[in-house]
């Protein structure tokens, strides 16, 4: 996806944040709904992406379609794709698909304790995900099951089932989208699509530090404060010493990069590891 289908596509995931603290599966689920039904219908697919059509219009008929249907946060993220521009027709799929992901992925995000394992919602999520592909290559007779067409969606979401018994509610939904609806993918390159969206989430809350030299445990203890408060969450922090820095410290934070460049946080945080 690119070019004016990109630009609709992260407009729709930034409007889409507001809604993700209280998002649950629910909505997901009504989301790979509403997928389903724009991709069983060509004409569906081009009356909500044709070019001569207004926004408003296209917007009017999502809410036609649904309205009553599925729940009004489900309709209102239809409505706004369909107000978009797209190149092409498999497009606002694609990106109702990477939406109806990204709900998924925040309900784990959400949870506020960790597993009995130790892992907060998203490192499991992520190691479910893996584990499922893991059974799946490992063995051609599941590949050869889960690609069947005669298969009925329910048998492939019962044999998903039973390849990752022990997996989290968040996982079962996007594995369960993944075998009843691939989009033409296989479904392992799929589950590893949903992966690497949970990835990439997870890394909005990494802080990657480059120092000159390693830190005292005072140091990090005050950095680390510095940096929850700074992002209003903790962090998790990888620390690289590398001694041609220059600077005496870089840090990132998923697309954001603390440094010379911005000085005021550098300053403030360069401060509080002083003391």
């Amino acid at each position: 996806m690119a070019g004016v289908s990109s630009e609709s596509l992260a407009a729709a995931l930034a409007a889409l944040e507001a809604k993700l603290p209280t998002a649950s599966l629910q909505l997901a689920k009504e989301l790979f709904g509403i997928l389903g039904t724009v991709d069983s219908s060509a004409g569906l697919r081009r009356a909500l992406t044709d070019p001569s059509r207004s926004g408003d219009e296209k917007s009017a008929l999502v809410k036609q379609l649904f309205g009553g249907k599925v729940s009004a946060d489900a309709v209102e993220i239809a409505a706004g794709l369909a107000s978009s521009r797209w190149a092409s027709a498999r497009d606002i799929g694609d990106a109702l698909e990477t939406l109806a992901a990204s709900v998924v992925i925040a309900v784990a995000e959400n949870k506020s304790a960790v597993s009995a394992s130790g892992l907060t919602g998203l490192e499991e999520l992520e190691n479910d995900l893996f584990s499922f592909n893991h059974a799946v290559e490992s063995s051609h007779e599941v590949q050869r099951a889960l690609s069947e067409p005669q298969a009925s969606p329910a048998a492939k979401v019962a044999l998903a089932d039973k390849l990752v018994p022990g997996a989290s509610a968040e996982a079962k939904v996007l594995i369960g989208q993944a075998v009843t609806a691939p989009r033409g993918l296989k479904v392992t390159r799929l589950v590893r699509r949903f992966a690497e969206l949970a990835a990439k989430r997870q890394q909005r809350w990494i802080a990657t530090v480059d120092v000159t030299r390693p830190l005292t445990e005072t140091q990090i203890s005050r950095l680390q404060a510095g940096l929850n408060t700074l992002y209003g969450r903790e962090l998790k922090i990888n620390m690289n010493v590398d001694p041609a820095l220059i600077g005496g410290i870089r840090i990132q934070v998923g697309d954001e990069v603390v440094d010379a460049s911005v000085a005021g946080r550098l300053g403030q945080l360069q401060r509080q590891l002083a003391g």
